[in-house]
């Protein structure tokens, strides 16, 4: 089959992909491109757009080197096309929520800063700091469930984390709860806030999602307590995030996606407020998941996918184009 792959971070995984796809010819074009689709039977990249589509004559697969799906336009992928994308960054999404957890619970940025300047700020020594806290005693509050979810899960257990709990947007629907306290909706998200001393997020921008956690939910987590938000950056209301963490009405943060993005590599403000002045917020450029063990597993997943698709299989992770809402009684 014929691969086209226009995809900037793979390429310096070429050699890897190339290779698992020996026996196929592999193009490479140029990220920034469109079109230039004819006779691709595989399209791998992050975008897909109508340009993309016109020039797709025999299109067997679009396949996104990624869970995110901002960049592909579902309804243009032709009807004989299958659309999949690919997970494998939760193992090392766990590893930045965990290490962004005790980071911030345990005071570690502030101590660093202090000592460069020959201050100890040590929670010790017979002064009245207050001792930190371990993951241990922490209770865990989970906003979404998925693969990211239950890896973070896992891993705050490893820590000795006892006490868990977590909403998403179907439930626990008779799934395996794996050790949480409760598993809730969508809706039970203030009780969970009120229960948590960390909460991580890791739902998608939705209309059911966006804003889901604003100033009255952050003041439920309260001035001990640690966010960690690496789904989407409108699933937190920016303007009470930057409020709470400047008001100290929240413990601190940990921000990983965020509301602007840069189109290149020039720079961007991640948000209009200035979360840069704060002391009690890390800041990411969505990184969490970033690591090399990511794109081989996806690479692994790449190459399995295009040989489902040669054998006439469906690919793993396929995504389609949500159905057309049927009119209702009430529409005119």
């Amino acid at each position: 089959m014929r691969i086209l792959v226009r995809d900037r971070d793979l390429q310096r995984f070429r050699g890897e992909l190339e290779a698992g796809l020996a026996g196929h010819e592999v193009r490479w074009a140029d990220p920034a491109g469109s079109g230039g689709l004819t006779g691709v039977d595989v399209f791998v990249g992050p975008r897909f757009t109508r340009d993309d589509a016109a020039s797709a004559d025999v299109l067997r697969l679009v396949q996104v080197a990624g869970a995110g799906l901002d960049g592909i336009d579902l309804a243009a992928v032709p009807g004989r096309a299958a659309c999949a994308n690919l997970f494998r960054h939760e193992a090392s999404i766990a590893e930045y929520v965990v290490t962004a957890a005790v980071f911030l619970r345990r005071g570690f940025g502030a101590q660093d800063a202090a000592l460069r300047t020959d201050t100890w700020l040590r929670p010790s020594g017979g002064n009245d700091r207050p001792l930190p806290s371990g993951l241990a005693s922490a209770r865990i509050g989970l906003v979404g469930f998925g693969h990211i979810g239950r890896s973070c899960w896992t891993l705050f257990r490893a820590f000795g984390a006892r006490t868990g709990c977590a909403v998403s947007r179907a439930g626990a629907a008779g799934r395996d709860t794996a050790g949480l306290a409760w598993w809730g909706e969508l809706n039970d998200v203030d009780r969970l806030c009120r229960e948590s001393d960390v909460v991580v997020v890791s739902l998608p921008d939705a209309d059911r999602t966006r804003a889901l956690i604003g100033a009255a939910q952050l003041e439920l987590v309260g001035p001990d307590g640690v966010v960690v938000n690496v789904g989407r950056g409108p699933v937190v209301e920016p303007q009470a995030l930057y409020d709470a963490l400047s008001g100290r009405t929240l413990g601190a943060a940990a921000i990983d996606v965020w509301y602007h993005y840069p189109a290149g590599d020039e720079p961007c403000r991640p948000a209009d407020q200035d979360f840069g002045r704060l002391d009690n917020v890390l800041m990411t450029p969505h990184s969490s998941g970033v690591t090399r063990e990511t794109y081989r597993a996806r690479i692994a997943d790449i190459v399995d996918n295009v040989a489902r698709v040669g054998a006439g299989r469906a690919p793993r992770n396929e995504v389609r184009a949500p159905a057309p809402r049927q009119p209702g009684p009430g529409d005119r």
